[in-house]
């Protein structure tokens, strides 16, 4: 049962790859066309070499003129077979990076439109290795496919040709023959395709324990966790051992078995050729015997060849899957048709009956319901894990609400397209992302700014001081998640990105956790400026940074149990009031 399944799949992923494959049918037509005339010229090149032999007659007996003549056009056959098979090489390369480069730009944009909760759930170190080291290796096995399966298979039946033209009884000798390597090659075949599976899932598992450490390596060394994280990694890296052992192992028996298969052609051609020569007294000359014995070794050597590619091609397949099984995640529920488009969202806000768990069985906001009017700002606390980010993703619409309506501007927002309601919101997160590249790009990211747009941003979010005394102040480059500057640092280049576009609506999630108290309690008031006017979403853990909201929205297991001003909840003396009383008692 499994081995069916297993061919199945193989099929059904070779189908995959030829539909790439159609685009570049032209190419694919020269290269089988080319693999054909290097064959031709190739096979031509034994009756040349038979036909000198031939005039070597006996001592003072050799043709030397004509030897000469045949060692021209001997040269000319090799001139000409390498430089047809350099050109065939450059047509394969040509193919094989440009399905390589189709496959991955697919795949990156299949990443880019995933649901936010497939990211959330997959190891990030297994989608890359999908797509860089699956992907190679992939493109390894589909280069020696192109490169050695059309010329194999032109040698066979060209070189089988040949030999029936000469003698057709030393043929069949070579046809009932070779097949036994066939056999042993789809025996072996067969054995080391699911190795291969394992195999790369397992490195995949391998790449994304590598990409956790390095992210968390400063968490790492800080816990003493090193040990731990070794053990982790030998476990993963013994059992990468084992199955790619195994997988070589087999897919290593073929070329020794087959070559063993075809010395044993070789010989039997060579006692039946010999035979042949004695009986028919110079009928079958030792000319044709040598050109039949270059043939015969020239008609076994592409099944040794292809019996190699079809074990690389094993291997090729199952990574292939890997990244298959990717490009065909279903993506992001895609805008309706009749989406409008947000251009103007006054900040009116509206969630009615909204119910959502990320998993089924686990409920998280529940009956929640919440108006907000223009330009209010609005506080979310609450023990973590109350729904506090979620509630947030739900307005972005990162996640899409069970059941229920959220409104923006009056409009349900499952009926605008997501490009134009999150243009709307600016965002900052307590989890800092920045991308490779210089300061400007990204404070400018998404938009058209100028220079002195720019500065004053930055100099609204306080981040101008220190941009300055980089190296090359706004033009400095950062590395990769801006990893060369302070974790404060960053959490201020995020905030001048926001103040820079200045969208309708807000939402700080912790927007300031990272920040020194006394440049916080200037950005605060940027904030107070920036929020004039505009609907604010506030979720803060340090409740002194939220006594000036209009409202403050008390969450727990998902539901609002207190709402109002600073001052009204804490006369409520509730659960506000013991959470500020915490973070505040003598």
């Amino acid at each position: 049962m499994r081995g069916k399944a297993d061919r199945k799949g193989q099929m059904a992923t070779l189908y995959k790859v030829f539909h790439y494959m159609r685009r570049y049918i032209p190419l694919l037509a020269v290269s089988v066309v080319l693999a054909v005339v290097t064959v031709a010229l190739t096979l031509y090149f034994p009756i040349l070499t038979g036909r000198a032999i031939d005039l070597i007659i006996d001592e003072g007996l050799v043709d030397f003129e004509k030897i000469a003549a045949i060692a021209l056009q001997a040269s000319i056959v090799v001139g000409a077979t390498a430089a047809l098979q350099w050109v065939m090489n450059l047509c394969n390369n040509r193919m094989t990076y440009s399905i390589v480069r189709d496959i991955r730009r697919d795949a990156f944009d299949k990443l880019e439109h995933l649901p936010l909760s497939y990211i959330d759930s997959h190891s990030h170190g297994d989608v890359v290795s999908r797509i860089i080291a699956d992907v190679d290796t992939f493109a390894e096995g589909l280069l020696m496919g192109f490169t050695q399966l059309f010329t194999g298979l032109a040698t066979i039946a060209g070189t089988l040709l040949f030999m029936l033209t000469i003698d057709v009884r030393i043929t069949l000798v070579v046809v009932v023959l070779t097949p036994l390597s066939l056999l042993v090659a789809s025996f072996i075949a067969k054995k080391t395709y699911s190795m291969f599976q394992l195999q790369t899932k397992t490195r995949g598992e391998q790449t994304a324990l590598i990409e956790e450490m390095i992210g968390n390596q400063k968490v790492v060394q800080a816990f003493g966790h090193e040990g731990e994280a070794l053990e982790e990694f030998g476990e993963i890296n013994d059992r990468l051992e084992k199955c790619s052992l195994r997988a070589i192992f087999f897919s290593s028996l073929v070329n020794p078995t087959t070559r063993f298969i075809n010395s044993l052609v070789y010989a039997a051609v060579g006692i039946a050729g010999a035979v042949a020569v004695i009986a028919t007294g110079g009928a079958f000359t030792v000319g044709s015997l040598s050109c039949f014995l270059s043939y015969a070794n020239q008609y076994t050597k592409p099944f040794n060849e292809i019996s190699g590619v079809v074990t690389e091609l094993q291997n090729a397949l199952a990574c292939a899957a890997r990244i298959f099984e990717l490009i065909e995640e279903p993506s992001e529920k895609p805008d309706d048709k009749d989406a409008v488009v947000l251009e103007h969202a006054d900040g009116h806000v509206d969630i009615d009956h909204v119910y959502f768990s990320y998993v089924p069985t686990q409920k998280l906001i529940e009956d929640f319901n919440l108006h907000v009017k223009p330009g209010q700002r609005v506080a979310i606390v609450g023990p973590t894990g109350c729904g506090k980010t979620t509630l947030i993703n739900l307005l972005m619409r990162f996640y899409d609400a069970n059941a229920g309506t959220i409104a923006v501007s009056g409009q349900d927002i499952m009926h605008m397209t997501r490009s134009s309601l999150r243009s709307s919101y600016g965002m900052v997160l307590q989890e800092t992302w920045l991308k490779k590249g210089t300061i400007r790009e990204n404070i400018c990211m998404g938009t058209d700014a100028t220079d002195e747009e720019m500065i004053a941003a930055a100099k609204a979010a306080h981040a101008h001081g220190f941009i300055r005394r980089l190296p090359k102040g706004y033009d400095t480059p950062i590395a990769e998640d801006g990893g060369n500057l302070s974790q404060g640092q960053k959490q201020l280049l995020c905030i001048a990105r926001v103040m820079l576009a200045l969208p309708p609506m807000l939402i700080l999630d912790e927007a300031t956790s990272s920040i020194d108290t006394r440049t916080e309690i200037r950005i605060q008031k940027a904030f107070l400026a920036m929020m004039e006017g505009r609907t604010s979403f506030i979720v803060a853990h340090r409740l002194s940074t939220i006594r000036e909201a209009d409202i403050i929205l008390v969450m727990k297991e998902g539901r609002i149990i207190e709402q109002g001003s600073h001052e009204a909840l804490l006369a409520a003396d509730g659960f506000y009031a013991k959470l500020y009383n915490s973070q505040f008692a003598s």
